[in-house]
Parts: C-alpha cells; sequence; structure tokens
C-alpha cells in the first residue's frame, strides 16, 4: 500500500454528532498523517484549535461538493490520500469516490461498491461517540495504522482557543455575569424527533422558581431559536449569539448547564461542564451526553416533572 498523503474524513452534518465525533478526529491526528476535515462551514470554527491538515466546507450537495474535494485535492498534490466517512449517506460516499479519495465507511444505504473498504456495523447497540470511534478505528486498522485504546475516552476532549475565552467572557462581562454564578439554560431543541417536540415543557416555570430562590439563569441562543427561547423562558438573562468554540466555552464557565436532549447537551459535553439533559423523546442511551459530569433526567417516553428536575438542579448547586 503507498504511503498515506493524507487521511480526509467526512464529518456528521449536526452540531452534535461533531462533538461526539471527536475522539475519531482525535484517533485520526494522532497518527502524526494530515488530516483533512470535510464538514459544514460552522464547524471550522468549532474545530479552530486542532491543527490540522485543511478543512474543507460541506454545502450538502454531492456535485459540488464532490468538485470542492477534487480541487483541494489536486491543489493540496495529495497522491495517496484516504477517506473515512462517518455519516452513513450514500451522497457523502460518492463524494469521496468521484473526487479520487478511495475511502472506508459503514456498508450502509447501497455503499459497499463505492466504499474501497466497506466496514460492517459492530452487532451490539453502540452509543454514538463508541460507533464512530469503531469504524475509525477498523479504518485505520486497514490502513496498518492501528489505534490504541481500543474504546473511546470517557471525556470528548474539545479543544479551544484563547480567542474562544476572549469571546465568552466578553459577553459574560457584558450581560453582567460572572464565571461559576450563573445557570446556563437551553430552552430550544430543532426539529421534530418522530414527530414529537424536544423540548422538556417547564423550562419558564423552572427559570422563575431558581430566580425567586436567588440564582441567576441566563441562555445564550443561535440567531434561528432567539425568539422560541424567548417565549420559552422570558424572564431569563438573555446573551447575544456567539460562534460555536465561544458557547462550549460558556457553557464550562457557569456553575450548571440545564439542556434538552440536543445540540447543546452534546457541546456542553465536550467542554467538561456540568450539566443536566432533559429527556422525553430521544433515548439517551444511543445519543446522551457523553461525559462523567453529565446528568440525564427522563427517558424517550416521559418528560422529567418540573419537581423531580428542580430537586435534581439544586442537589447539583451543592
Amino acid at each position: 500500500m503507498p504511503t498515506l498523503s493524507a487521511i480526509y474524513v467526512r464529518l456528521p452534518n449536526w452540531i452534535g454528532d461533531v462533538c461526539m465525533s471527536l475522539p475519531s478526529l482525535h484517533a485520526l491526528l494522532g497518527t502524526g498523517i494530515p488530516v483533512v476535515v470535510c464538514a459544514r462551514p460552522w464547524a471550522k470554527d468549532l474545530l479552530s484549535a486542532y491543527k490540522l491538515g485543511g478543512f474543507i466546507e460541506m454545502k450538502g450537495r454531492w456535485r459540488e461538493d464532490r468538485a470542492t474535494v477534487h480541487a483541494y485535492r489536486k491543489k493540496s498534490q495529495h497522491a495517496h490520500p484516504r477517506g473515512l466517512l462517518l455519516p452513513d449517506s450514500l451522497s457523502s460516499a460518492m463524494v469521496f469516490k468521484f473526487a479520487g479519495v478511495p475511502s472506508a465507511g459503514y456498508r450502509d444505504d447501497g455503499r459497499s461498491l463505492i466504499l474501497r473498504w466497506p466496514i460492517n456495523k459492530p452487532p451490539s447497540n453502540l452509543h454514538a461517540v463508541e460507533s464512530w470511534y469503531y469504524v475509525t478505528s477498523q479504518a485505520l486498522k486497514r490502513w496498518n495504522h492501528p489505534i490504541s485504546p481500543s474504546r473511546p475516552s470517557a471525556r470528548l476532549g474539545l479543544q479551544l482557543t484563547d480567542k474562544h475565552h476572549a469571546q465568552a467572557e466578553h459577553a459574560m462581562k457584558t450581560a453582567g455575569l460572572k464565571a461559576g454564578q450563573f445557570i446556563l439554560i437551553a430552552p430550544t431543541a430543532t426539529g421534530l424527533h418522530r414527530g414529537k417536540i424536544k423540548v422538556w415543557p417547564h423550562f419558564d416555570a423552572m427559570t422563575r422558581r431558581l430566580q425567586e430562590q436567588g440564582y441567576t439563569v441566563a441562555m445564550c441562543p443561535p440567531p434561528s431559536e432567539a425568539e422560541a427561547a424567548k417565549v420559552n423562558a422570558p424572564t431569563a438573562i438573555c446573551l447575544p449569539s456567539l460562534n460555536l468554540g465561544a458557547f462550549a466555552t460558556l457553557t464550562r464557565l457557569a456553575s450548571l448547564v440545564v439542556c434538552n436532549d440536543s445540540g447543546v447537551s452534546h457541546l456542553a459535553a465536550a467542554a467538561d461542564a456540568r450539566q443536566l439533559s432533559l429527556f422525553g423523546v430521544t433515548h439517551r442511551e444511543r445519543t446522551g451526553p457523553w461525559s462523567e459530569k453529565a446528568v440525564c433526567l427522563g427517558s424517550a417516553h416521559a418528560w422529567p416533572s418540573l419537581d423531580d428536575t428542580g430537586q435534581q438542579i439544586l442537589a447539583l448547586l451543592q
């Protein structure tokens, strides 16, 4: 097998999924081979602390993405690249295949004839972190770069920059907040899960209850969710939107993060923040926060009550 000139890795399309793929990225970087990340544009800021071999913005249109990857490979003179696909989609496999990047990934969605190294999914029902780490380890093994350990670390270990810290601290100072002296809530979640709303229904009542007890409650929603956040928790301090790296830093500076099973939960886990994640329609065994500092309440069948959640918040703050 020719010497690998670079590893092109296609990261997932969702914020939480990118966070859960961090152990896989760390394993790839640990080989010492240049790693070119192919991901949605917002991931560039989130991963800006990493010494990547390159970053290619993916738009989600496979012909356009194929042309972008092909042009980047030619310009970088990567004669013998390898590709790793974390998404299961057929389109992601087609992008690398027709850009001249032979790839490894899970057999799925009719991709076996497109992948150079199709990998069978493990039989057990793994957490998403474990599933992506497994396909990464299997690909590197086939490329004669086995990794150790065989399981992902207990921490996602997101690296953050000084710029991220400065942006988060500026936002806190402007809002009159001090590190470790405010609760950060995320009272929104995009989309539906099997037709069900993914937002815990008691954020307003909980915010008011905490404020009555003397706690400062703040939120920092993205622009697209700002109006919904103000409806769901109108009395919380609302910070201006931040880029993902700065927001992840903000979760670490809060005394506690209270959120739904959403991108915020995984950003907080990646930043090693203390958090309480609330479940009502999704399975935490598969997509819950990968963090020893995370506490989960609820299940895929029922949201936790206002009283139970309040008691858990107070216990974590103490």
